[in-house]
């Protein structure tokens, strides 16, 4: 392996991070590190790593869009995902999505190592990947800057007002409707740049409905909202597709900070 083997680190765990790089940087790689999934994409379009480790639980967009934006314009770089909480289907999707391994945490660092410079060749990117990295490499027209356009689905009409008058205040055109199925007509006719989706609705809940959303708007951000802070959940919601994950009442501030990424993204193109 070349001395000059760049990997990224990319886990919302500081402590985790380091201890990865620390030993990946003992044994010679040129380690670089993010703590979530924006900062990953961003250094992997500036940077250009070999690899890339990838937890897949993360907030501000979780490992599994991570991955497929880092195949759709880095297609020749190594992934791998680990993550602490691995259901099967979310294995069987970062595996179809290129990941050249994956992990369940805790995992012995040897094996990390020989994934990420292991001469077992990249998976092919997938079609719909591919067409995505022509665009991505392609010359961007200009365009004038435009306001984000944001769907707010939940059927509490107190906490749509509060959340669509916050985003209106950050610059955000919002429009809502009170049940996911009402949301799925719509995502029909023209997906927006971002939805925030409460979890718990009658009817379909936003849980259910999120792999639906996700089909049907694949690069729109979905930002989960709960009554109800569960880990577990959580976690769940990120590791299939989530861009993040908040608990009511809302923290306005990281709820501005969150607003601010998905506007980065937006402008970036990721």
């Amino acid at each position: 392996m070349s001395d000059r083997y760049r990997v990224l680190i990319t886990d919302d765990d500081p402590e985790m991070r380091e201890l990865v790089a620390e030993y990946l940087a003992g044994h010679g790689f040129d380690v670089l590190h993010a703590a979530n999934g924006l900062e990953a994409l961003l250094c992997v379009k500036r940077q250009r790593p070999q690899a890339v480790l990838l937890d897949i639980n993360m907030p501000r967009l979780g490992g599994l869009e991570s991955l497929k934006r880092i195949r759709a314009f880095a297609p020749l770089t190594r992934v791998v995902v680990y993550s602490g909480m691995l259901e099967p289907e979310v294995e069987r999707q970062a595996r179809a999505s290129g990941a050249v391994a994956v992990f369940a945490k805790p995992v012995a660092l040897d094996a990390l190592r020989l994934a990420l410079e292991g001469d077992t060749p990249t998976p092919p990117t997938p079609p719909e990947t591919a067409a995505a990295a022509v665009t991505s490499n392609a010359s961007p027209a200009p365009s004038k800057a435009r306001k984000l356009r944001i769907l707010l689905i939940d059927d509490d009409s107190e906490m749509t007002d509060l959340l669509g008058e916050f985003l209106s205040l950050h610059g955000a055109e919002t429009f809502s409707v009170t049940n996911a199925i009402d949301a799925l007509r719509l995502l029909g006719q023209g997906a927006p740049d971002a939805i925030f989706l409460d979890i718990e609705m009658p009817g379909l809940s936003g849980l259910d409905a999120l792999p639906a959303i996700r089909a049907l708007a694949p690069n729109t951000k979905v930002v989960m909202l709960s009554g109800i802070h569960d880990e577990a959940v959580a976690k769940q919601t990120l590791s299939r597709g989530a861009f993040d994950y908040m608990a009511k009442p809302l923290d306005l501030m990281y709820l501005g900070r969150t607003l601010d990424t998905i506007r980065a993204m937006t402008a970036e193109g990721l």
